[in-house]
């Protein structure tokens, strides 16, 4: 009789830990869920670096004058530029095509 009883304890210990598990992802999704990751499709313009154009200067003038920019920090925007135009550096020759996105 007392093996029976441990069985059955053992197996409420499992049912309510599957429980609690179940529980955490439930909530745990819902919290996640909120987050939206829709495909916009981004539309870029392109621009070409004149003599004395830095990522700083651009970036700056995209801060003020690009929606897509808006309320962004001067150095999020040139990370987001060099990863888009694939810089590994910040250097720019006069001439070369950078794309921009814009809303």
């Amino acid at each position: 009789m007392k093996k029976l009883n441990r069985k059955r304890k053992s197996n409420l210990n499992i049912k309510s830990i599957l429980l609690i598990v179940l529980a955490i992802i439930a909530v745990n999704s819902l919290f996640s869920g909120s987050k939206s990751y829709s495909k916009v499709e981004v539309e870029y313009k392109s621009e070409y670096a004149s003599y004395g154009d830095t990522l700083w200067s651009i970036a700056e003038r995209e801060s003020k004058n690009n929606k897509y920019y808006q309320d962004k920090d001067v150095r999020e925007i040139i990370y987001d530029l060099k990863k888009i135009n694939n810089m590994s550096n910040s250097d720019l020759s006069e001439g070369q095509e950078i794309k921009i996105p814009k809303m």
